[in-house]
């Protein structure tokens, strides 16, 4: 079953996220250790990391370069979401996808199923 990473601070926004991911069959964590996220990675091995482009103390961009810095993390898909446009500064960092805020759960679940794989099978 892949696996699915949520970083975000919204608590709705990962309940809700959380429960459709389930429900497509992935298995879904999440992390609000902002400043440690990388290290959450590298533990938990996730197929895909879905973050906020904004987070308190710290940011997604950050992070996501960060992760793309390190070759460890190079077949770990990344997409991205905002309310604010930011696809092009995201794809220029190396994330696999970018979501603007509010998407379609349909859209979510393309863009997941385009990098690990639909229903929940890789």
């Amino acid at each position: 079953m892949p696996k699915i990473l949520l970083v975000d601070d919204d608590d709705t926004m990962v309940s809700l996220l959380r429960t459709l991911l389930e429900l497509d069959g992935y298995e879904v964590i999440d992390s609000q250790e902002w400043e440690g996220i990388v290290d959450v990675v590298a533990a938990e091995q996730p197929d895909l990391v879905l973050m906020d482009c904004f987070l308190p103390q710290s940011d997604g961009i950050d992070i996501l370069g960060k992760l793309r810095s390190q070759p460890a993390f190079d077949q770990t898909a990344v997409i991205m979401t905002s309310g604010l446009d930011m696809e092009y500064r995201c794809q220029a960092l190396g994330a696999n996808g970018f979501l603007l805020k509010p998407y379609p759960p349909e859209e979510l679940l393309s863009m997941i199923g385009e990098h690990i794989g639909g229903d929940g099978e890789d």
